[in-house]
């Protein structure tokens, strides 16, 4: 019900409190917080791959786990867009899905499940500590950003500490699952930054849907090849640890972290990774007894102040 016009002082402009606008920066300072809450769960979710993944290897050989958790991915997938009745995804989107497919659906599974044979987990989180600082310098290069020299100055900062820690705990020169793990990071960089990209103009869980929807085929012919061919010994951990990665990290996690993306930015979000490594450190620790050497929650620290820098340049950048 309206005021009455009488009661209304003369020389005063009415305005209909339904259609005011909103003070300046609060929508934007509400947007930015619930980009960083999704993109934080995003990270919790990513956080609990490598542990998950270590369990489900008690089960499946490492080509079945991650067909089988793409196939169930998928699944749910489908099952979301097919409720959603979401159309089809333009033709000039398609080839940023097929990039999300093989870098984040994939690329990243495959490379990190195969490292997880020889790496432990807590290794394999410090070295992807440096995803954050890949994810960024990819995105610069996509959208033509510069960021200024002291970014660099900390980003090959980061990266010393990163191989210095690597040699060290493989005996003095990389290991295989090193270099499948250099790999991963570099397909899963190139799938975060272009979801990203694409979250900007569609819904999070269509880039996620989709992306899972390209990658069926391939899930379906490398299950029913690898699953005759690799020992199946079904457990408890087994089958926790396959439904966490296919519903929690592959979906759900996904999901969340590009919406998150989507609202506060690629270079942003990928910083809050920072605290992955630590998070996969305390999972390793708990979930699988993991001994954590003394080098790898000292060097998770020093990627984590050196990419902290590039952060707060960044920001500084932005401002500016």
């Amino acid at each position: 019900m309206k005021a009455d016009d009488s009661a209304i002082p003369p020389g005063t402009i009415a305005v209909d409190a339904s259609t005011a606008a909103p003070a300046a920066g609060s929508t934007a300072g509400s947007t930015n917080r619930g980009g960083v809450v999704l993109a934080g769960l995003g990270v919790v979710a990513f956080s609990l791959t490598f542990p998950s993944t270590a369990w489900g290897l008690e089960s499946f050989g490492p080509w079945s786990l991650v067909a089988l958790r793409t196939l169930l991915a998928a699944a749910i997938a489908g099952a979301v867009l097919m409720a959603g009745r979401v159309p089809v995804p333009d033709r000039r989107h398609r080839p940023g899905l097929l990039v999300v497919a093989a870098g984040v659906v994939v690329g990243f599974p495959l490379l990190t499940t195969l490292a997880l044979q020889t790496s432990t987990t807590s290794h394999a989180a410090v070295v992807v500590g440096l995803l954050p600082l890949t994810t960024a310098v990819f995105s610069s290069l996509r959208t033509g950003a510069r960021p200024p020299r002291a970014f660099w100055v900390a980003a090959l900062a980061g990266a010393a500490v990163v191989i210095a820690f690597t040699v060290q705990q493989s005996g003095g020169a990389l290991s295989g699952g090193d270099l499948y793990l250099f790999g991963a990071l570099l397909v899963c960089a190139a799938g975060y930054t272009e979801g990203g990209r694409l979250a900007g103009v569609m819904p999070g869980r269509q880039v996620v849907g989709w992306a899972l929807i390209v990658s069926l085929p391939l899930a379906v012919a490398g299950a029913a090849i690898a699953l005759p061919l690799e020992p199946v010994r079904p457990t408890a951990h087994g089958v926790i640890g396959l439904v966490w990665v296919a519903a929690g990290s592959t979906f759900l996690g996904l999901y969340v972290w590009y919406r998150g993306m989507a609202e506060i930015g690629v270079p942003r979000a990928s910083q809050l990774q920072l605290a992955q490594p630590m998070l996969t450190l305390v999972w390793s620790f708990l979930v699988l007894g993991e001994k954590v050497s003394a080098a790898a929650p000292v060097a998770a620290i020093a990627v984590l102040v050196c990419i902290a820098v590039t952060q707060r340049t960044g920001r500084a950048r932005r401002a500016g």
